[in-house]
């Protein structure tokens, strides 16, 4: 049992390394794989197979029109792994079409069309299923009906005497042009649509499995060669034959999937092609709805062409890409109406772009101040993006406008309400410059109460409600009023600690707060605790001191102090207590010269940021000693 719940974990770790494109970690996972069971080693030479092969395109990438490639030695390795996995046929049969997608997808970039076009029709990639397909599968299907049709682009239409010829792919059979167009249009679009529904499928993924760390939400997927031709390549053949109804009709289905960021720029170039089209090629005769089924015979299409192409799809799918949908969503009514939309659009993404270049090159120079003004500007254009907002709460925090950054955070958190990095950023300021108690009791309150949602930002919720009721207690002035607000403080601390016994802050805080309390020795076992955690944190060392100190341990203290100071040896804090501890155990002789240390630390620092008053502060300084 033990053995089948860790290849369970395996084969889901090794779905997640395929769907997040984390080729690196796919040789490690094989070797585990192939030491549980013999029967998995064709199923490591399958990964092996795709982990070379598309680490060979990532190194090498395609490009349109390229002509064929000779063999190299890492596709030679391609092909022996695939090879063996094929030839002794222990695969699963998923895994086992898997192996002959690849193949077909190995044969094409290395220029052998007709071999791949055989392996094509061996799957039958029509007979895949969608439904219940992980999201890694989706990806090999939908490069593998874009593959396909570069295949068939490039194999001229057979004659009669070579349509027997074993290749199992209709498409070298005799048959009209038009038909054969029709084929690799309908690679296409199927190629687009399953692409854009992987794309949705690992973004939804990426969400769900997302570390609670701080950093990248999920990584970006990329498109790559074969995902981009499927999702471009469609349209690129309508409009060439003329027929612009399929085209606009291929153009409007792609903008109305819901989007992600990876299809952000093809998306917008979509959005100004169709927005000239509208504008320069449709009358408001011939326009029709987005919402209603293209004509069958307009006057946007070739005449020549007439008969010879249809305006509607001539395929389904299982599953399709979730697309926009609702009672309150804007339909236009008219060319221009639609064009206008599009533009508008278009704008809104290309702001997107250039304000985040600009969050670069401004944040580089220090220029936040700066920033944040340009963001303001580009809140026209921001509507619900919270990338926007998010990027415009962080540069105000940088200028020091942190009232201004609080309320921009606010509309972060009811963009994103159940992000709880956001309320946290919000106590920062609250507790920090602003000294906003009570607001920043409310947003900390925010974080506890998404209970297991936050995960470990839960204990951060905690320990910001203690360091309130912290401060909450400095500031009152009636003593049972302070002494509800330091058991209030030290509760929050306790239930942080025991949520993240390993977190060195939680435990520091409950040992601060246990020696406001006066309640010395177990203030000393916590503050040990947190620097068994965090030997070096400076602030755990000074308490550490200062807790020894309070109960007459001076030379055991000072050793804690000279001991940290060696590591932050320009430490004020640090320093000062020094000098207090050398007065009791050394004399004041002794503390006197680490005084005049720290005056010449604080002269040092005073004229490298004040050089226009360096000879005046420096003659003020020598006098005082």
């Amino acid at each position: 049992m033990t053995a089948r719940k860790s290849g369970s974990r395996l084969e889901t770790e090794i779905e997640r390394c395929r769907s997040e494109c984390q080729w690196d970690k796919i040789p490690e996972l094989v070797r585990q794989l192939s030491a549980k069971l013999i029967s998995n080693d064709d199923l490591g030479e399958l990964l092996l197979a795709e982990c070379k092969l598309q680490t060979y395109l990532k190194e090498n990438p395609m490009k349109q029109g390229a002509s064929p490639r000779a063999p190299r030695p890492k596709l030679l390795e391609v092909r022996k792994h695939l090879t063996a996995a094929l030839d002794r046929g222990n695969l699963k049969s998923d895994y086992l079409q898997e192996a002959s997608l690849l193949m077909a997808k190995l044969c094409y970039v290395e220029g052998e069309y007709r071999d791949a076009l055989g392996h094509y029709g061996r799957v039958s990639l029509d007979e895949l299923q969608l439904a219940g397909a992980p999201v890694y599968r989706l990806s090999i299907i939908a490069e593998s009906y874009a593959t396909k049709g570069l295949c068939l682009e490039k194999v001229p239409t057979a004659s009669p005497s070579r349509s027997n010829n074993n290749t199992g792919s209709p498409a070298l059979s005799n048959r009209t042009a038009s038909e054969r167009d029709q084929e690799i249009i309908t690679c296409y679009e199927k190629s687009g649509d399953i692409a854009l529904l992987y794309l949705q499928e690992a973004l939804s993924a990426g969400l769900q499995n997302r570390s609670p760390k701080p950093g990248p939400v999920a990584q970006d997927q990329e498109l790559g060669y074969f995902l981009e031709t499927g999702l471009q390549r469609a349209h690129v053949i309508h409009f060439k034959n003329g027929n612009l109804t399929r085209g606009v009709g291929r153009f409007r289905e792609i903008l109305r999937a819901v989007e992600t960021r990876t299809t952000q720029n093809l998306r917008m170039t979509i959005a100004r092609q169709l927005a000239e089209i509208l504008l320069r090629g449709m009358c408001e005769q011939s326009y029709w709805s987005p919402m209603e089924d293209p004509p069958t015979v307009s006057p946007l299409d070739d005449p020549a062409q007439q008969g010879h192409t249809h305006s509607n799809k001539t395929y389904s799918l299982s599953r399709r890409p979730r697309v926009y949908s609702g009672e309150n969503l804007f339909c236009p009514q008219e060319n221009t109406e639609e064009a206008l939309l599009l533009l508008l659009i278009s704008e809104s993404m290309s702001a997107s772009v250039v304000y985040d270049l600009l969050t670069i090159a401004l944040g580089r120079r220090g220029q936040y101040e700066m920033l944040s003004e340009c963001l303001e500007r580009a809140m026209k254009f921001a509507f619900e993006e919270f990338h926007l907002w998010y990027q415009l709460a962080l540069s105000l925090m940088a200028a020091g406008k942190s009232a201004r950054a609080v309320k921009v955070l606010k509309e972060c958190i009811r963009l994103k309400p159940e992000d709880p990095t956001i309320p946290l950023l919000a106590v920062k300021l609250c507790i920090g410059p602003l000294h906003w108690l009570d607001e920043g009791e409310r947003f900390a309150k925010m974080v506890v109460d998404m209970g297991e949602k936050a995960a470990e930002f839960r204990t951060k919720g905690y320990l910001a409600i203690g360091l309130v009721y912290s401060l909450k207690a400095t500031d009152a002035s009636l003593r049972g009023t302070q002494e509800e607000y330091q058991r209030k403080a030290l509760g929050a601390f306790q239930r942080a600690q025991s949520l993240s016994p390993t977190d060195h802050l939680a435990s520091f805080y409950l040992a601060l707060q246990l020696a406001v309390s006066r309640q010395i020795p177990e203030a000393l076992g916590y503050v040990r605790q947190a620097l068994q955690l965090q030997g070096d944190d400076v602030h755990s060392l000074h308490l550490l001191a200062l807790l020894l100190s309070a109960q007459k341990h001076y030379q055991d203290a000072l050793n804690i102090i000279e001991m940290a100071l060696s590591e932050y040896p320009e430490n004020f804090n640090l320093l000062y207590t020094k000098v207090k501890l050398e007065t009791m155990c050394r004399g004041p002789e002794e503390a006197l010269l680490t005084c005049k240390h720290m005056l010449e630390i604080w002269k040092s620092f005073y004229n490298l940021t004040n050089p226009r008053y360096k000879h005046t502060h420096t003659h003020l300084n020598l006098h005082i000693l």
